[in-house]
């Protein structure tokens, strides 16, 4: 079999920022570097393990059907958890993805520098994030309350590495929601994207991961906030995971979900899921008197500006009539409320068509006054549109979907 080389170089220290890399060979022995930075306070936090390279790198030898030939420390108990995350994936996507072999010089636990559990989190500044953020230090409705101490938002991921400015703006608005709840907000910067240039929606779990593990003689648990509800995920069984990997659970296959998220673990390093008990609207309800979340809160990623919600696009549409549902109106991290001709205009996906079903099974519940409201009967209309559009995208040839999505 083809095989992946990695080779970890020497950390160095840049403008106040360390940089820590790995140099990638693939078969053809062309090579290239993927990179983290973040500022040289954090550099006592920084592992001497190969680990975080690895998890990064892990969708690409699948992709390619390439070994991964290590030269540097794994920790053994990384390298059995990856044999079950290779087992769900190559299951739900096998023409994509195929189950590879991983080899490191050395195998090695990395030792444990915390006696008690010490939390960090992804933060993006969205719904999720904040609503994590806030139930593992208020505990919300949280029995299992994880020790969370910091918050991680990383540049490159949502934000273009190339817009150093914006996510500068982006981090300021995400720091007045974490420094109200008391947390640390830690800034990184990756390349990921530009050099693991797979499928995003599924990478972009080992991505968070690969961040996490950098740090972790610091932080013992990796918390991710889960963007679908458990209720979404029909069919998942945590206490039947070897027939959870079957092709009727492939719709399982989203970069961060609940089975697999936990085989991203080690000794060294525990890797959780939260908030996939609660759908975005329940959420949200639980986060209306947090004046920060509402005037700092960031959902947006398609816009032209970045660092704030542009408020036509699906995602901001979708966040929007989740707080009318709620009776709230427009919060203030958005500048202009929208239209009944944009509500019309939305085009959604299977699961997203099935959130705003539930918005409209609320409103039927707690306010049922507002059904005969322009924009909830729009909002009916979209919602059938697009399901009869999902049905027939579901059933027809690849050449037929690209006439609907024009249509779309």
């Amino acid at each position: 079999m083809a095989k992946i080389h990695l080779w970890p170089e020497v950390p160095n220290i840049i403008d106040d920022l360390i940089h820590v890399s790995t140099t990638i060979e693939t078969t053809n022995q062309s090579k290239f570097n993927l990179w983290y930075r973040f500022p040289i306070k954090y550099q006592d936090c920084l592992t001497d393990s190969c680990d975080p390279f690895v998890i990064a790198t892990i969708f690409l030898a699948m992709s390619q059907g390439c070994d991964l030939i290590v030269h540097g420390q794994v920790s053994p108990s990384l390298l059995d958890n990856l044999n079950e995350f290779q087992l769900a994936w190559s299951s739900w996507k096998p023409k994509i993805y195929q189950k590879i072999n991983i080899t490191a010089d050395v195998e090695k636990e990395t030792k444990k520098n915390l006696e008690q559990e010490v939390a960090i989190s992804a933060f993006s500044g969205g719904v999720d994030s904040c609503f994590t953020a806030l139930c593992n230090t208020k505990g919300i409705n949280l029995e299992n309350k994880k020790n969370l101490q910091a918050c991680l938002m990383v540049h490159g991921f949502d934000i273009p590495i190339k817009q150093q400015e914006v996510f500068a703006r982006a981090f300021l608005t995400s720091q007045r929601i974490t420094a109200s709840l008391g947390l640390e907000l830690i800034p990184m910067a990756t390349n990921f994207r530009q050099v693991i240039k797979l499928n995003w929606e599924d990478v972009h779990g080992v991505a968070i991961a690969s961040c996490f593990y950098l740090l972790t003689k610091m932080y013992n648990t990796g918390i991710i906030a889960s963007s679908y509800s458990s209720f979404d995920l029909k069919g998942y069984n945590i206490n039947t995971l070897p027939s959870s990997y079957s092709h009727k659970n492939a719709h399982l296959a989203w970069g961060t979900n609940p089975l697999t998220d936990l085989f991203l673990s080690s000794n060294s390093l525990k890797i959780v899921d939260h908030g996939d008990g609660y759908s975005r609207l329940q959420k949200i309800e639980q986060m209306l008197d947090w004046q920060e979340f509402l005037e700092n809160l960031r959902v947006c990623w398609q816009g032209e500006r970045k660092d704030v919600n542009c408020g036509h696009c699906e995602k901001c549409i979708r966040t929007i009539l989740c707080f009318r549902a709620l009776g709230y109106g427009l919060p203030p991290c958005f500048e202009e409320d929208i239209t009944d001709r944009e509500i019309l205009n939305l085009k959604l996906r299977d699961y997203h068509i099935s959130e705003m079903e539930n918005l409209i099974t609320h409103i039927k519940i707690t306010q049922p006054g507002i059904l005969s409201s322009s924009w909830l009967k729009t909002l009916q209309k979209t919602i059938k549109r697009n399901r009869i559009l999902d049905f027939f995208d579901k059933k027809i040839t690849f050449q037929v979907k690209q006439f609907i999505r024009q249509f779309r």
